[in-house]
Formats: C-alpha cells, sequence, structure tokens
C-alpha cells in the first residue's frame, strides 16, 4: 500500500511579487526555494496547515481566499508514498515583517515570477510559475 504526505502551501502576493523561502543547508532540498507551506497534521484541514504553516515559518498573519492550485507525485526519495500538495492564496493580517524560522530558512524573497523562474525550486513549484 502506498502512503500519502499532505502538504499545503501560500501564495502570499504584494503587487506582482510573490514571497519565495529558500531552504537552510543540511534538509531535505537544501538550497531550493519554495513558497511558505509545509505537512499537515493528522485530520488537520489543508486550509488550516496552510495558515499554521506561514505563522511558524514567516511570523505573518494570513488568511486563506482560494485554492490555487493542486499537484500530487511520487516520492523523489523513492519511498513508497504519494505526495499531495495544495497552494491556496491568502491574504494578509498587515503587511508585516517576514521573519525567518532559522531551523527551516535562510533567506526570502518578494519576487515577480519571471524573476522567480531562474531560481533553483523543486519542479511542482516551477509549475506554478
Amino acid at each position: 500500500m502506498i502512503a500519502r504526505k499532505d502538504l499545503a502551501y501560500c501564495w502570499i502576493a504584494r503587487g506582482d511579487r510573490v514571497l519565495f523561502l529558500r531552504r537552510v543547508p543540511g534538509v531535505f532540498l537544501a538550497g531550493h526555494w519554495e513558497l511558505p507551506g509545509g505537512t499537515a497534521e493528522p485530520d488537520e484541514p489543508f486550509e488550516a496547515t496552510a495558515v499554521r504553516e506561514v505563522a511558524e515559518e514567516t511570523e505573518l498573519t494570513v488568511r486563506v481566499t482560494g485554492e490555487l492550485a493542486r499537484d500530487s507525485w511520487p516520492d523523489v526519495a523513492g519511498r513508497a508514498l504519494e505526495i499531495h500538495a495544495f497552494v491556496y492564496t491568502v491574504e494578509e493580517d498587515g503587511a508585516g515583517d517576514v521573519v525567518l524560522n532559522p531551523e527551516e530558512h535562510d533567506d526570502f524573497a518578494w519576487l515577480a515570477s519571471r524573476e522567480a523562474e531562474r531560481l533553483e525550486m523543486a519542479e511542482h513549484f516551477r509549475r506554478l510559475l
């Protein structure tokens, strides 16, 4: 039987720019850029996952306004695991400063899609652009 892992991410836009975070050295996909988000806890609604992960990773407060995309793929490490990712559009509760969790990310950038295309990122994020 193939296990399932659910991920939820946020498309946080300020004007025509979107927030991307860079993963720290020593973690899976180190140095890659991604949207704020992460793994859903058991029985956690995906929208709640997205909001919680943004707060944990950036200290920004957001609320989900819609679903932008969903994608799925087999585990890239070859485990018997199927990944399901949901990307939500959100609105910020004020435009706060991004404060990174240093255990997860070491840099952030507000980028237009054409700028983000040049970053090293996982294929599921590249498909969004």
